[in-house]
């Protein structure tokens, strides 16, 4: 993986994971909270839905820009709403 694919794992995360926080208000980790969520998310969704969905493993390994950003915005989007999920249930 080069800086340019992490990078845009990064970046494509926080935006996933601040739109989950819009879209999911009660489970909103707060600005900061929501891209720092996203962007852990955002490195592990292209890896993770590249090995599951075989069309998007060129997409983490770098082949697809387009690719990457869906697959780490997915993953910025499904990590912050999971946070938030436990946030909530643990009464914070």
């Amino acid at each position: 993986m080069d800086i340019t694919s992490l990078l845009i794992q990064l970046v494509a995360g926080a935006v996933g994971g601040n739109v989950g926080g819009t879209a999911m208000k009660d489970q909103s980790l707060g600005p900061i909270g929501n891209t720092i969520a996203g962007a852990v998310g955002g490195l592990g969704g292209g890896t993770v839905l590249g090995s599951l969905i075989p069309a998007l493993a060129s997409a983490a390994a770098g082949g697809s820009t387009v690719g990457n950003l869906a697959a780490s915005g997915v993953g910025g989007l499904v990590l912050q709403i999971i946070v938030g999920l436990i946030k909530s249930k643990m009464g914070n």
